[in-house]
């Protein structure tokens, strides 16, 4: 049997390389900012990326119900875990991030 030689792999313009890299770096930044909050900490001590809003106040009322005693903190830790497997979030971005791509 005779195998026929590979190709060789088609180089990439360099240019072209560069710009397919900034398209993806500025729609992966496009969506980040979307999904997250940007706080700017005092005394150039940087910043702090956060949840979304709703996000954040799901959890925030979560342990503010265990804080209180409402909820027993097991609970509300399996509450937290839970709603974040289900949340199916990481799908969404991604989905995003693939739109973006597109568009650029």
């Amino acid at each position: 049997m005779a195998t026929s030689p590979r190709p060789a792999p088609v180089q990439a313009d360099g240019a072209a390389s560069r710009r397919q890299s900034d398209a993806a770096r500025r729609a992966a930044v496009c969506v980040i900012d979307k999904h997250t909050l940007t706080v700017r900490l005092p005394d150039d001590l940087g910043t702090l990326r956060l949840p979304e809003p709703q996000r954040l106040a799901f959890y925030g009322g979560i342990a503010a119900l265990a804080a209180f005693g409402i909820l027993e903190w097991p609970v509300a830790a399996v509450l937290g875990i839970g709603h974040l497997l289900a949340e199916d979030h990481h799908h969404k971005v991604l989905c995003e991030f693939g739109e973006a791509l597109a568009e650029a």
